[in-house]
């Protein structure tokens, strides 16, 4: 069991209906895509082409900011927040998206881009499943 879904767990209240391992892997994959795309950015400025790459960087950037921010929302059950909940899910899928498709376009040249691309799409499939969920 991973911290996350422990945490769920131990959550004190009814969390309703909510699917709680769509949950705890949406959060995991938000957090995951964060870190992903922060090293991402970094390695692209490492390379010596970093000039052919900023769009890529700027794309890791916004999607790890968006990321992060998903999954700090989705870790807060206290109250009911349903509308600000499906906008950042609908926000970091487009973020992920975004920037998996422009990583993919790197992957043959840089190996960190086509891992990042992964995580892109790991946590844009994980946001879908969790909006889906949702009703």
């Amino acid at each position: 069991m991973t911290h996350v879904s422990s945490m769920l767990k131990t959550y004190p209240k009814d969390l309703g209906t909510i699917d709680e391992q769509k949950l705890a892997a949406c959060i995991a994959a938000c957090f995951e895509c964060a870190q992903t795309c922060t090293a991402c950015a970094d390695a692209c400025l490492a390379e010596d082409s970093v000039a052919e790459l900023t769009a890529c960087i700027r794309k890791n950037l916004d999607c790890a900011d968006v990321c992060a921010s998903t999954g700090s929302v989705l870790s807060r059950q206290t109250g009911n927040n349903a509308e600000v909940t499906r906008a950042v899910l609908e926000a970091c899928r487009t973020a992920c998206r975004s920037c998996g498709d422009e990583c993919e376009q790197h992957a043959q040249m840089h190996e960190h881009c086509k891992v990042c691309a992964e995580a892109c799409r790991r946590c844009e499939q994980a946001c879908a499943d969790l909006l889906a969920s949702l009703g």
